[in-house]
Parts: C-alpha cells; sequence; structure tokens
C-alpha cells in the first residue's frame, strides 16, 4: 500500500516538473520576456449607412441634371416624360432654361446617358448641369429607337480646367430581389443629387409607361422594380448599388403607388454604348411589331401558348413583309423560346441590321412558320 501511495506521489511529481518545463522553457530561451497578448484584429462595421455614403462620394459628382429651353407660356408645363407638374407662369418672354431630367456621365470625352423621354422634343435645345453647377450645352442628341435611352454629347472645353468624372457601369445579370440600392437624380426638376435608398423589389418586370394623353406610351419589359423612391426629375439618373456602380437607368412609376418605380437594367445601356461607340450611331435590328408578353397563367387562363402577343404590324416593317399579323402570338425566334425570361426584344437585340431570322407564330389555334430579315431601326 506503502508503496502504491509512493508511486502516486511520484508520479505527480513528475507531472508538475514536466508541466513547468513546457511553460516556462521559452521564458529561458527568450530572457524571460513576458509575452504579451496580441492586438485583436479590428473589424470593420458596414452599415446602410456608410455604404450610401460611399455610393454618393463614388457616384454623386457624375449625376447631372438636364435642362430644356423654353418659351413661358400663361400655364408653362415642365415635361418629365410621363410625368408632369405646372409651375407658376413667367413674366419674362425670353427663354428659359426648366430642369426636366436627370442623367450620368460615362465618359470623360462627354457622353452622357439619360432617358430618352427626358429629351424627347427633338426642336429643342438642352444643356445639362453638372454637380459642381457648371452648365455644358448638348451638342447631339442619339436616341435609341428601341429603348428608353438617349446619348447626349457635350464638349468638355466649354468649361476649361474642368474633368468629367464618369460613373462604373456595373452587371445587371446577377442582381437579386432584396439586394440594396440607390437612387440619385434631380428630383422635381429642382433638388439636384437627391438620395434615396432602398432594395431591389422585383425582377424582369413588364410596365406601360407615359401618359397617352400627353402623346408619349412606351412598353417596357425586362425592368427592375424598386421601392427606393423616385420623383419626377429623377428620369435618366441612376440605380447604384452597394459597391458604388450603376446597375440601372431610372426611367419610371407607378402613379397611384407609393414607393414603386422602374429602372432599365444597365446591360441594355451598355448594350446601346457599345453600338454607339462602333457606328456613331444606334443601328440596331428591327422587327417591326409592338406587343406584349403573356406569361405561362395569362396564356393557360385564355387557352393560348406562351410567347409575345402581336398588339400592332408597323406598316412597310420586315414583320408586316413576312405575313406577321394582329394577334398573331410569337413563340419562338430564331429557334429560341420566346417567354417572360427570355422576351422577343431581348431576343432582336442580340442580333444585327440584315439577320436572316426563323419566326414561329400562333395563329387560330396552329403553329407556323415563317423566315425574314431583319432591317435598320428608322431614327426617332
Amino acid at each position: 500500500m506503502k508503496r502504491l501511495i509512493l508511486l502516486v506521489v511520484v508520479l505527480l511529481i513528475f507531472l508538475g516538473v514536466w508541466s513547468a518545463i513546457y511553460t516556462y522553457a521559452p521564458l529561458f530561451t527568450k530572457g524571460f520576456n513576458i509575452p504579451q497578448n496580441k492586438p485583436k484584429e479590428v473589424v470593420k462595421v458596414v452599415s446602410e449607412e456608410s455604404v450610401t455614403i460611399a455610393d454618393v462620394k463614388k457616384v454623386g459628382p457624375s449625376v447631372v441634371t438636364v435642362e430644356e429651353e423654353a418659351l413661358p407660356q400663361n400655364q408653362q408645363s415642365f415635361n418629365f416624360g410621363p410625368f408632369q407638374i405646372f409651375g407658376v407662369p413667367q413674366p419674362q418672354q425670353q427663354s428659359q432654361p426648366s430642369a426636366i431630367g436627370s442623367g450620368f456621365i460615362v465618359s470623360s470625352d462627354g457622353l452622357i446617358v439619360t432617358s430618352k423621354h427626358v429629351v424627347a422634343d427633338v426642336g429643342a435645345t438642352y444643356h445639362v448641369i453638372i454637380s459642381n453647377n457648371k452648365s455644358y450645352k448638348v451638342v447631339n442628341i442619339y436616341r435609341d429607337p428601341l429603348n428608353d435611352i438617349a446619348i447626349l454629347k457635350i464638349n468638355p472645353g466649354d468649361n476649361p480646367g474642368q474633368t468629367l468624372a464618369p460613373v462604373i457601369l456595373g452587371d445587371s445579370s446577377h442582381l437579386q430581389v432584396g439586394q440594396f440600392v440607390v437612387a440619385i437624380g434631380t428630383a422635381l426638376g429642382q433638388f439636384n443629387n437627391t438620395v434615396t435608398t432602398g432594395v431591389i423589389s422585383g425582377l424582369g418586370r413588364s410596365v406601360t409607361a407615359g401618359d397617352q394623353f400627353q402623346g408619349y406610351v412606351e412598353n417596357l419589359n425586362n425592368v427592375i422594380q424598386t421601392d427606393a423612391a423616385i420623383n419626377p426629375g429623377n428620369s435618366g439618373g441612376p440605380l447604384v448599388d452597394s459597391a458604388g456602380q450603376v446597375i440601372g437607368i431610372n426611367t419610371a412609376i407607378a402613379q397611384n403607388g407609393q414607393n414603386i418605380g422602374f429602372a432599365l437594367p444597365v446591360d441594355i445601356v451598355k448594350n446601346s454604348i457599345n453600338n454607339f461607340n462602333q457606328t456613331g450611331q444606334f443601328n440596331r435590328p428591327y422587327l417591326g411589331v409592338s406587343y406584349t408578353m403573356l406569361s405561362k397563367n395569362v396564356a393557360l387562363l385564355n387557352n393560348v401558348v406562351q410567347g409575345a402577343y402581336v398588339q400592332t404590324v408597323v406598316s412597310g416593317s420586315p414583320a408586316e413583309k413576312s405575313g406577321i399579323q394582329q394577334g398573331d402570338i410569337i413563340v419562338k425566334f430564331d429557334g429560341q423560346q420566346v417567354d417572360t425570361k427570355n422576351d422577343l426584344a431581348t431576343l432582336i437585340a442580340r442580333k444585327k441590321p440584315g439577320d436572316s431570322v426563323s419566326l414561329t407564330i400562333y395563329r387560330d389555334g396552329k403553329t407556323q412558320d415563317l423566315t425574314l430579315v431583319l432591317a435598320t431601326a428608322p431614327n426617332q
């Protein structure tokens, strides 16, 4: 028994000595320097507020106000495309600038993107005002015939020493519902660089924008829905993601809703810019129909097929020459299914003027195949 107790005591002493050597041996080799605690790693907390501030600092200097010169009338109308407000009559009978929309700089040599409906008056004179209130005359306007997009050209030399800061165009092909966004623009035509925040509320929306009583109505397909407040005057301004990259161009609001706005995806804008840079104009393929996309549910309810329902056919267009009629449903374009995720405008935009394409249409319960050659879209 004594031997067992002695053995246990010796074992405990051995373990204690071994533990002491393991713990304090480094002190002997390092001159008994007492080890210091490692500094804690600094973690940067990214909040919605910090993202918004960073976006505004990055993109704000690139956002412009678009002004139109117009003669005052007894009741002057400020045209915001699909929006309209009325100002106080002015007594001066001379040309007066009025802010009508927004835009953003895309190149340091003076190219600015805005909405086509912002500069819809082909006979008007336009100016842009950059963030430091410097004014530039618009020397050329290039209107995209297929999308609500226009490119304005200004001369950077109008203000010597002034540098134009272009935005960074992002990627709209991988957007997610719920993603944080910032909208910047000249709200109500008065408050430049107004900032609002929100999220992407929906993707792939199809809306009819404009006012038929003002003579401007356009079908917009595959647009971004956002709850970031977009007001009259924001049209043409950028929709920005949390990385400070433009992912859309603000273009419309729901008149009977609150915080329901729409923006064209930036990939459409980039395609327009690339097309313009290559040719100096918008040489876009042209079919010659106006249409409404029929979703799967709508097609089932009406006992028809899913596709692009043809509302009108333009006289003399490739569509008319091929035999397409009002009421037809285009179900395939060059072998690809036409649906809400792959709408007709997107499929046409992938082609070039002069391309021969095949179409499958649905008419009176039967399908038939057609072949046509796409033309160059007429300038607008």
